[in-house]
């Protein structure tokens, strides 16, 4: 971890967001798509949607709770009709890192929901991530892997199935089994059987929790899965045992600003307790979750937080170097990464240069 100190007052560009070389660690492929893409798919597959033309489609995708965000995510979903529309929008999500300097991702992808509603089976779903990685690979110069997530509510034997194709897909293109849907739903050790299958087989557990639900979450999480990573976990502030716990162990916590004040979970980007993390010395890194669907990026995230908090670029650096080290890579590609990011940094006085 790199860390940080002290929050300093700066001036912090959105350009400079967009140049600085950068890592995400907790996005979610099908909460990424374009409002043109869904739009594309929907004529190409007859499927109706809330509004027929790009203007309507971008105000319906505007958050306005999150029982809308649900209705959107998976009136989304349902779009991806066969494995071609998956490769479609995994290449357009990596053009999308890649134009904002996004070296590499792990992207959250419902597998099983996909085979649920559109019938596509898992191994046509499995070779179009991986040809859409390949292009980002060969074509955009940048890496991605995907995380494949348990949805709380799906019977305990579609989460081991889930499990096989996590461990199937080990070393090509899948890096972790995830945990996400609504907190609180059951608890994490309903799944007890899947982790187990995982860990057997060298993989790790990435859950989320400690968003909408309190630090309790956290802490059936880290008992029931043994996570090397949390997303979200900014309310484990509520319980300082917990806390110190997490800074021990330096539990890196996959943070989304925007995404926490759109759900709700506090009032106002100026309250979000991003700056109580560090100052706690837990481990931090900055992502945008579902960015189309909650109006931000990962670089406006970058740049939200420096208004917000004042945050310099180096502290703004330090936090991309947090996700590089935090990235489910071997270790000597994460080194490679982080050095390669290092000679990419821009400094201002290149900016004003430019």
């Amino acid at each position: 971890m790199f860390p940080i100190a002290a929050k300093i007052p700066g001036m912090v560009s959105l350009e400079f967001c967009r140049r600085m070389p950068k890592v995400e660690l907790h996005v979610h492929l099908e909460g990424s798509i374009r409002p043109e893409t869904v739009l594309k798919l929907a004529q190409r597959h007859d499927i109706k949607l809330p509004a027929a033309d790009l203007d309507g489609l971008r105000e319906w995708y505007k958050f306005r709770d999150f029982p809308h965000f649900v209705e959107i995510y998976v009136s989304v979903s349902k779009c991806l009709r066969t494995a071609d529309d998956i490769e479609l929008i995994a290449r357009e999500f990596l053009q999308g890192q890649a134009e904002q300097n996004i070296w590499h991702s792990e992207a959250t992808y419902s597998a099983t929901t996909i085979e649920k509603h559109n019938g596509i089976p898992w191994p046509d779903q499995h070779a179009a991530l991986k040809r859409a990685l390949e292009y980002g690979r060969n074509e955009l110069g940048i890496s991605a892997n995907f995380i494949l997530d348990i949805v709380r509510g799906d019977p305990a034997e579609r989460a081991l199935e889930l499990a096989h194709w996590v461990v199937g897909a080990k070393d090509d293109g899948v890096c972790a089994l995830g945990l996400a849907g609504i907190e609180g739903l059951c608890p994490a050790s309903e799944y007890a059987a899947a982790y187990d299958f995982v860990h057997d087989a060298g993989m790790p557990v990435v859950p989320h929790a400690g968003e909408t639900k309190g630090a309790e979450s956290m802490i059936d999480v880290i008992q029931a899965t043994h996570p090397v990573r949390i997303g979200h976990g900014v309310r484990c502030l509520e319980n300082a045992d917990l806390v110190k716990q997490l800074r021990e162990i330096q539990m890196p916590l996959e943070v989304n600003p925007s995404s926490n004040v759109c759900l709700g979970v506090f009032p106002s980007m100026d309250e979000h307790p991003l700056p109580n993390l560090l100052d706690e010395g837990l481990y931090v890194t900055i992502n945008s979750d579902d960015p189309p669907m909650f109006g931000t990026s990962l670089s406006e995230e970058y740049y939200r937080c420096a208004q917000a908090f004042g945050f310099s670029e180096d502290i703004l650096w330090s936090l991309s170097l947090n996700a590089a080290n935090a990235a489910l890579l071997p270790a000597e590609e994460k080194r490679t990464l982080a050095r390669r990011m290092s000679e990419g940094f821009p400094h201002s006085d290149e900016e004003d240069d430019n």
